[in-house]
């Protein structure tokens, strides 16, 4: 198929509203990446992919949640989802359609890779996509395509001014840094009926850094693929459990996607550890449908991120990230309670 032939246009066409139709929401995006991973199992980051937007989802929703509309103003609330939500929607957009043009190869027994210009994919996957067709080495197709989307949303999210400003330089944001809600989580049970579920991850201490992020995606695909037990675990549990955005699909017995009647005023403490106090209510996480609407959101505008081939060292080496665990996850959940307190007293 050539590249400018009606066929070659029809199938651009086609990707572009299939990608669109199914990027209306982080809920719509994170079940298309687990429907392309359960059919194409091969592609890896997919799974990557619908496991790091489960967490997006879950940030999204903490905004609504318990905590957060505690310590942020409801401007600096939707501040902060516009940045989740556009840089969720930009990677999908991109990365989706490269993955259904995948699928058309695959259908095609045909080498389609001189489409992906037209897709507005940078030519830093070309080969890497040509290359894949015939090598079916996954791991180098997951750290390209986790270098390419993090440069994707550095070009159109991180460095835009308003996101820079009103988000990633704001007091809200180092607040999350420091009060631990910046970890990136995978559920999964260590042997059948462990209540509740273990957790293991990253936290994400300098998200503006590019370097950092990528360092974080390449740590996390490790975790992820590793370890074929756990993985069994992880992508049992995705399968079983649906994603709502709640907090409470993986860890129910901390929270509620119930609403309370109303806020405690003055907050009153909740856990210790990883478990709630005597009498203690559980912590309100509610699912995304009840707190967000879908977005109309922009054209992906921008120029190709590749102008370096210092990236490319990426493909074979990472400096990995320590990973966390459930009791991380709770120290960090303690921690929360601690700095709410402390607000308290200066207010």
């Amino acid at each position: 198929m050539r590249q400018h032939t009606s066929e070659a246009v029809d199938l651009v066409a086609k990707i572009r509203r299939k990608t669109a139709a199914l990027n209306r929401n982080n809920l719509t995006r994170t079940q298309a990446y687990l429907d392309f991973f359960t059919r194409y199992p091969e592609v890896e980051w997919a799974l990557l992919a619908h496991l790091v937007s489960r967490n997006g989802g879950w940030n999204m929703t903490d905004l609504r949640g318990e905590w957060l509309p505690r310590l942020m103003s409801d401007e600096d609330i939707r501040s902060f989802f516009a940045f989740l939500e556009r840089s969720n929607w930009l990677i999908f957009h991109d990365a989706y359609a490269q993955l259904l043009l995948y699928a058309e190869m695959k259908r095609a027994g045909a080498d389609l890779t001189a489409l992906l210009p037209a897709l507005g994919v940078s030519r830093f996957m070309v080969p890497i996509w040509r290359d894949f067709l015939y090598s079916q080495d996954s791991q180098r197709l997951s750290r390209a395509l986790i270098i390419n989307e993090q440069q994707y949303v550095e070009q159109r999210v991180v460095r835009q001014p308003f996101y820079r400003h009103q988000v990633l330089q704001s007091f809200a944001f180092l607040a999350q840094s420091v009060l631990s809600l910046n970890q990136v989580l995978f559920p999964y049970r260590e042997r059948p009926g462990d209540e509740p579920l273990q957790l293991i991850g990253v936290s994400i201490n300098n998200f503006p850094d590019v370097d950092t992020r990528i360092n974080v995606g390449i740590t996390l695909y490790k975790l992820l693929f590793d370890d074929s037990k756990r993985l069994r675990s992880i992508l049992g549990w995705a399968k079983e459990i649906k994603h709502t955005g709640s907090r409470a699909d993986y860890w129910p017995h901390l929270f509620t996607p119930v609403r309370p009647i109303r806020f405690e005023e003055p907050y009153q403490e909740r856990l210790s550890g990883a478990r709630l106090l005597p009498g203690r209510p559980k912590l309100y996480s509610p699912p995304l449908r009840k707190v967000w609407p879908d977005t109309v959101q922009p054209a992906a505008d921008g120029v190709d991120w590749y102008r370096n081939e210092r990236w490319l060292r990426y493909l074979e080496e990472s400096e990995p990230i320590a990973a966390i665990n459930e009791t991380d996850y709770a120290t960090g959940l303690n921690m929360v309670e601690a700095g709410l307190r402390m607000v308290a007293l200066f207010t």
